[in-house]
C-alpha cells in the first residue's frame, strides 16, 4: 500500500513495536492485534469499530460503506448499465454518490443531482445541461432549494452517461447524495450585489474543491449542508444549515460569524457559537467541524444521525473544544454586542429587475414554476445569459434563478425574450415565495404531489386576493422536509388523510403557520393536522383573508400577525369564515 503512515498509524506501530521487546523471551506469543485501518476511509472505519467495541450495532447503510465503498464501484455500476439493470438496495444507496437515485415506485428511473458552487454556472454549462436533460432524462429539470439542479427519468442504460456527460461540461455530481457534503451554497447576488459584506463565490469554490478532492470527506454518518452568506439583498437560508457562515462587520472589519446545528425537518434552526473567523479561516474550521461529526455522529441509528443530535448530546462548548483540538488552535470568540445589524432582507429581490453594484448593469429574476424547465427554456435562457447579461446563471435557494449582468440598455429586450420562453420576470407576492419540493410525482417518501398542489393553492388565491406584502408558501412531501416547510410564513407537510371507518385514504397536508428564517428565523407552529390536499387551497386563502382584514396595518407581516394569535384564535377565524361562505 503506497504512501506514508499518518500520525496515528505510526504512534500505534511504535506501540505494537515496544510490546513486542518487553515480551521478547515468553514463551507464548501474544494473539495478533486486529489490522489498523489505513488509507483516505480509515478515519471512518476506526469510528465504525468504537461503536462495534461499545456493543452498538451499525445501520445497514454504515455496513455497505464498509463492504464495498461507492467510489471504488463504479465498474458495477457500469456492467448494470449494460444489462439495463436497476440496482438494489444496497447499490441504490452506493450510487448516490455519483449524484443518482433510484426513485421507484414513484418514477422506475433515476434521478441525477449535481453540485454547482454557489448555484452559479456559466450559460454554455447551462445549455449543456439542456441537451443532457433532453437526450438522457426527461426533458426537463428542476431548480432545488440548495441552488441547485435534479434531471429526471434517467433510465439505468444511461446512468454511467449521465455522470460523464455532466463532467464534460466542466461541472460534477459527485457526493451529491446519501451521506456527504452537499451542495455548498452561497449570496445567490455574490459579487454584483450593492449592500453585500463579502462575496461568497471564493469561499463556496474553495470549500467545493476542498471536498471534491479529499476522499476522507465523503462517507458521514449522515448528509451535511454548508452556507455562506455574504449580506446580500437576497437570503441565503443559511441558518437551516448544519454550518452556517454569515458575514458582519466588526469594528469596521468583516468577519464571519459561525452558526451550528439547522436541520429545519427536525424543527431546529442553527444557533450562533460565539465564533468569528476571517474570510481565509471558513474552509479549515468547517473541515475540522465536519472531522468532529465523523468521529461522534450517531451509525446506529439514522433519525438520531445528523450533526444536531450531537450538539444535543455534548453541548456546543464541548464541540468546539473538540474542533479546536482537531485546528491545533483555539477559535477566535467575540462578543455580539460589537456585531453590526445585518443589511435587510429583500423577500421580492430574486424576481424581476435590479440594479447591480456595476453602475449600469442589472440582474433579473426570473420565474420558474415551482422550479420547473423544459430543455428548449433552458436554452432559451442560457441564450439571454450569454446575449443580454456577463452570461453567468445564478440559481437561487427560492426555486428560481438570475440573469446578471444586464446593461440598462438591454433590460426591455431581455424581458421581452424571457417571456417568450413561456416564463416571466415578475411575480404575485404569494408566487414570488411559492416553494415546492419533487413531490409524489417522483419521490417515494412522499405522501402528496407537491408541485401541483402548489401550483393550484397559487391559482385559488391569486384568482381571489391581491396581496400587497410577500407571504411564502412552502410544501414539502415528508419529514425530510426538503422544501423547508417549518420557515414558510404557511407550511405544509403531506400527509395521508384517513376518509372513513374502511381506512380509505387520500392526499393531504399538516398545515403550520408563523416560520422565518433572518432576524425573523423560527419554526412555524402546526395550525392543522391531515387536511385533505383539495381543502388545503381554501385553508390558505382564509388565513390570508383573515390576515389582511385584521392586521395593525400594512407594516405588520404575516409572521407578526399570527404570532400575535394562539393556533386555535387562528382555526376559529378560518373556521368561521368558512362556515359563513356554507
Amino acid at each position: 500500500m503506497g504512501g506514508d503512515f499518518t500520525s496515528d498509524q505510526k504512534r500505534y506501530l511504535e506501540g505494537f513495536v515496544s510490546g513486542m521487546q518487553a515480551v521478547g523471551g515468553a514463551k507464548s506469543a501474544p494473539a495478533a492485534a486486529a489490522p489498523v485501518p489505513m488509507g483516505p476511509d480509515a478515519t471512518h472505519l476506526q469510528a465504525q469499530d468504537a461503536v462495534t467495541a461499545a456493543g452498538g450495532k451499525l445501520v445497514d447503510q454504515e455496513k455497505w460503506k464498509r463492504a464495498e465503498h461507492p467510489f471504488d464501484a463504479y465498474p458495477r455500476l457500469k456492467a448494470q448499465a449494460k444489462d439495463g439493470a436497476f440496482p438494489k438496495p444496497e447499490d441504490n444507496f452506493r450510487w448516490r454518490y455519483f449524484g443518482l437515485f433510484y426513485v421507484a415506485p414513484a418514477q422506475s428511473s433515476y434521478m441525477v443531482r449535481l453540485r454547482i458552487p454557489n448555484g452559479i454556472l456559466n450559460h454554455w454549462q447551462f445549455a449543456g445541461m439542456a441537451d443532457v436533460a433532453e437526450r438522457m432524462g426527461g426533458g426537463y429539470a428542476h431548480v432545488t432549494t440548495r441552488a441547485n439542479l435534479q434531471i429526471r427519468e434517467v433510465m439505468p442504460d444511461n446512468a454511467p452517461r449521465v455522470v460523464e456527460a455532466i463532467q464534460d461540461l466542466g461541472l460534477c455530481s459527485r457526493g451529491s447524495g446519501a451521506d456527504n457534503i452537499r451542495n455548498v451554497t452561497g449570496s445567490a447576488t455574490a459579487g454584483i450585489d450593492p449592500q453585500e459584506l463579502a462575496d461568497t463565490r471564493p469561499l463556496a469554490r474553495e470549500w467545493h474543491y476542498h471536498i471534491l478532492n479529499d476522499r476522507s470527506l465523503y462517507g458521514l454518518p449522515r448528509k451535511f449542508n454548508v452556507a455562506f452568506d455574504g449580506g446580500g439583498r437576497i437570503a441565503t437560508l443559511e441558518e437551516t444549515n448544519d454550518i452556517g457562515f454569515q458575514a458582519v462587520r466588526i469594528g469596521g472589519e468583516i468577519w464571519f460569524r459561525l452558526v451550528l446545528g439547522g436541520i429545519t425537518g427536525h424543527r431546529d434552526l442553527a444557533r450562533p457559537t460565539g465564533v468569528f473567523c476571517k474570510a481565509e479561516e471558513c474552509c479549515a474550521i468547517a473541515d475540522a467541524i465536519v472531522r468532529v461529526f465523523i468521529d461522534k455522529g450517531d451509525r446506529t441509528n439514522r433519525t438520531k444521525a445528523r450533526m444536531k443530535y450531537v450538539l444535543d448530546a455534548i453541548g456546543f462548548e464541548a464541540y468546539l473544544e473538540a474542533v479546536e483540538a482537531k485546528l491545533g488552535r483555539k477559535l477566535t470568540r467575540l462578543s455580539e454586542d460589537g456585531a453590526e445589524p445585518r443589511p435587510a432582507f429583500d423577500r421580492l429581490a430574486h424576481i424581476g429587475v435590479h440594479s447591480q453594484s456595476q453602475p449600469g448593469l442589472n440582474w433579473i429574476g426570473v420565474t420558474l414554476p415551482v422550479g420547473r424547465m423544459d430543455a428548449p427554456q433552458m436554452r432559451g435562457l442560457a441564450a439571454i445569459a450569454r446575449d443580454f447579461g456577463d452570461g453567468d446563471v445564478r440559481l437561487t435557494v427560492w426555486q428560481n434563478l438570475l440573469i446578471s449582468g444586464v446593461p440598462d440598455g438591454k433590460v426591455e429586450d431581455a424581458k421581452a425574450a424571457i417571456e417568450a420562453l413561456g416564463l416571466d420576470w415578475k411575480a404575485t407576492s404569494l408566487r414570488a415565495g411559492l416553494v415546492a419540493c419533487t413531490g409524489a410525482t417522483g419521490c417515494k417518501f412522499a405522501a402528496a404531489h407537491t408541485k401541483e398542489h402548489a401550483l393550484e393553492i397559487a391559482d385559488h388565491v391569486d384568482a381571489r386576493l391581491a396581496l400587497d406584502v410577500p407571504v411564502n408558501v412552502h410544501l414539502t412531501g415528508c419529514h425530510h422536509s426538503c422544501a423547508q416547510h417549518y420557515i414558510g410564513d404557511i407550511g405544509l407537510i403531506g400527509a395521508k388523510v384517513t376518509l372513513n371507518e374502511e381506512g380509505d385514504q387520500a392526499e393531504g397536508y399538516s398545515i403550520v403557520v408563523g416560520g422565518g428564517y433572518g432576524d425573523q428565523a423560527r419554526i412555524g407552529r402546526e395550525l392543522w393536522k391531515e387536511i385533505r390536499a383539495e381543502d388545503c387551497a381554501g385553508k390558505v386563502e382564509g388565513l390570508l383573508r383573515a390576515y389582511l382584514e385584521r392586521r395593525e396595518g400594512p407594516a405588520e407581516s404575516f409572521q407578526a400577525f399570527t404570532s400575535r394569535h394562539e393556533p386555535e384564535a387562528l382555526r376559529g377565524l378560518v373556521d368561521d369564515r368558512e362556515h359563513a361562505s356554507a
